[in-house]
């Protein structure tokens, strides 16, 4: 008999969506180490919805049963360690599922600057009228670091939305929606340019910590920094003096090098930041899309057709 090993963390429901797994597959959700460690060397299929706790690593069995990973999200980094990363056991995530909720997160967040809706905010709390003059975003140049599918679906929309869109990615290529889309080697040599840099790439060793002194130095004063790929991609002191000394006019960010960020971090008070708690995709309904997205695929490994959303694990792709 078949088994669905499903990683849940512990303040979250089991995952929805799985309503059509056939009725002979045992489907277990697993919370703590122990029921973890003994269903890795019983189960078929390990599904992971908690990304945190790197639970999966400290229990990970020297002969696993498990012979395929599913990971409920677009980054797949935190699976990458040695034993399952070096091994034949595919890896598939849940990319495209996040890609349109965190397009409009990205539009929403370059109107918030554009008209300067902070400012709007600090305002009435003040009971005070104050005219201003805002940004039309037509024709603002955005650099997407990470044009692949999520950072392909951001720049589509900014585009249809009259901005100017260019992109980096690990090497150059043609992607409909966007002007150029450059080598990440030639990320310094763009930022320059660009009125809004967004950031929707992978955490890979070539990407952490590549957003540093050098970088912000680099970008206009003017311009905006959009994280939502992933918080060490960004070294957060350098960040935080960039928006102190007027480097970079002001950032909002979904992710962060520490999780939940610490209630006394400086950041917090930053009146030219928006930050929101890791969620920039997550649309009402997003659990149960996943469910429904893995069963799908589920479905098809058990008729013997080919996975969907593999993950190449050298490299993992978003």
């Amino acid at each position: 008999m078949t088994e669905i090993l499903v990683l849940t963390a512990e303040d979250e429901p089991d995952l929805p969506g799985l309503d059509e797994v056939p009725k002979e597959v045992t489907v277990t959700h697993v919370r703590d180490e122990q029921a973890l460690k003994e269903g890795l060397t019983r189960a078929d299929v390990l599904v992971v919805t908690d990304f945190r706790s790197g639970m999966i690593e400290r229990v990970w069995p020297d002969q696993p049963s498990i012979r395929w990973v599913h990971a409920t999200s677009a980054g797949v980094d935190a699976l990458m360690f040695p034993a399952l990363a070096q091994s034949d056991i595919p890896i598939t995530n849940a990319r495209g599922t996040f890609n349109r909720g965190i397009a409009e997160y990205v539009l929403g967040a370059i109107l918030l600057f554009a008209k300067d809706t902070m400012g709007n905010l600090h305002y009435q709390r003040q009971h005070r009228w104050q005219h201003r003059e805002t940004r039309l975003i037509e024709k603002q140049r955005v650099l997407i670091v990470g044009a692949g599918s999520i950072g392909t679906t951001v720049g589509q929309l900014l585009s249809a939305a009259g901005l100017e869109v260019e992109g980096t990615a690990r090497s150059e290529r043609d992607v409909e929606g966007f002007r150029k889309v450059y080598a990440q080697a030639d990320m310094l040599e763009r930022l320059p340019h660009a009125d809004y840099v967004v950031i929707t790439a992978p955490l890979t060793p070539d990407t952490e910590g590549v957003f540093d002194e050098t970088a912000f130095k680099t970008m206009k004063p003017s311009a905006h920094l959009i994280n939502v790929g992933r918080g060490p991609i960004v070294k957060t002191e350098a960040l935080l003096e960039a928006l102190k000394t007027g480097e970079l006019a002001g950032a909002a960010l979904d992710v962060f090098e520490e999780e939940p960020l610490p209630e006394q971090h400086p950041l917090w008070d930053q009146p030219n930041v928006m930050m929101s708690a890791h969620m920039a995709g997550d649309f009402i309904g997003w659990r149960r899309a996943l469910g429904e997205q893995f069963t799908d695929n589920f479905l098809r490994w058990q008729a013997g057709d080919d996975l969907k959303n593999l993950v190449n694990k050298p490299r993992a792709d978003r």
